[in-house]
């Protein structure tokens, strides 16, 4: 666990050890099974997978990038983009978003395991039944590092997510427990799943109630809570920016008032959760078939 947080050689080399990361893969699935997700060793474990995602999407060789994915063959050979699941190009993301990808592995190896559809319901699982805080953001941790890029890996991890494997409702559960790093991490998860327009009304739907509910009245005094703050903004942000019924759904939960207050803290120690507010009331703005009801 410690070795796996030693930078991007030590994650290299851990990838490429055989046998390393099936073994954690088997060992979280046999505590699974047996109802023990809260023991010190699953956490480890899931620790050391949530690290092996870090930066995944960069540090990988460009061999997995021609072989998982063919549709890369319409990118240009000059692109010189770090990265192996695609290109940072807003055009290409736009597309590569909306292109399918092939057919999994039924029997994923190695580094393969770190992005499959097996392991993502694991995280999931663990979501939902471990009581342990560190199990619990590992697990969400893993998948945001999984969802964190701009090319189709991400956006495929984050439509399993949402529509295959069902996993708003446990992801939703963890808005609203007392450990903040929990909470900021499983913030920043559904931060990143809001990127994927296709999956923005279902997000909506499960869970922007519950963003706004826990969003604070008023700038928070620390700085955890503070980037949480931030997170939410930006992941309405998201949901609202090109549906005027998602904006509405935010203004029906009575979340434009906690926005304006928000918004109008001045205090440089925490003006990001203020200018990201700032954003936020910008964009709903620009509905104008709602400006009656914001003015109401």
């Amino acid at each position: 666990r410690n070795m796996s947080s030693a930078g991007p050689e030590g994650r290299k080399k851990m990838r490429e050890c055989e046998g390393l990361i099936d073994s954690l893969v088997y060992y979280i699935q046999g505590a699974i099974a047996d109802h023990e997700p809260n023991d010190k060793a699953t956490e480890n474990c899931v620790c050391i997978l949530h690290n092996l995602s870090y930066q995944l999407e960069i540090e990988l060789p460009e061999s997995y990038a021609q072989s998982i994915y063919m549709q890369r063959r319409n990118i240009s050979n000059n692109d010189k983009t770090p990265g192996c699941f695609g290109t940072r190009s807003r055009k290409v993301k736009e597309k590569q978003q909306d292109t399918p990808l092939p057919e999994e592995k039924s029997n994923p190896k190695g580094v393969e395991s770190l992005w499959h559809s097996t392991l993502i319901r694991i995280y999931l699982s663990l979501i939902a039944k471990s009581t342990r805080n560190y199990t619990q953001e590992a697990s969400l941790g893993a998948l945001q590092n999984l969802t964190a890029g701009t090319g189709p890996m991400p956006f495929a991890v984050a439509r399993t997510v949402v529509q295959k494997a069902s996993g708003l409702p446990s992801i939703r559960a963890m808005l609203h427990v007392s450990h903040p790093a929990v909470k900021k991490t499983a913030v920043s998860l559904l931060r990143n799943l809001s990127r994927n327009t296709s999956l923005q009304n279902d997000i909506a739907r499960e869970v922007l109630p519950d963003l706004v509910s826990v969003l604070p009245e008023c700038v928070p005094g620390c700085e955890v809570a503070c980037e949480t703050t931030a997170s939410i903004c930006y992941t309405l942000f998201n949901l609202t920016q090109s549906s005027s019924h998602n904006a509405r759904l935010l203004l029906s939960t009575h979340g434009l008032p906690k926005v304006i207050a928000i918004s109008m803290n001045d205090s440089n120690m925490f003006s990001k959760a203020s200018r990201a507010a700032s954003v936020l009331l910008y964009s709903l703005w620009s509905h104008t078939d709602l400006h009656s009801a914001y003015k109401k």
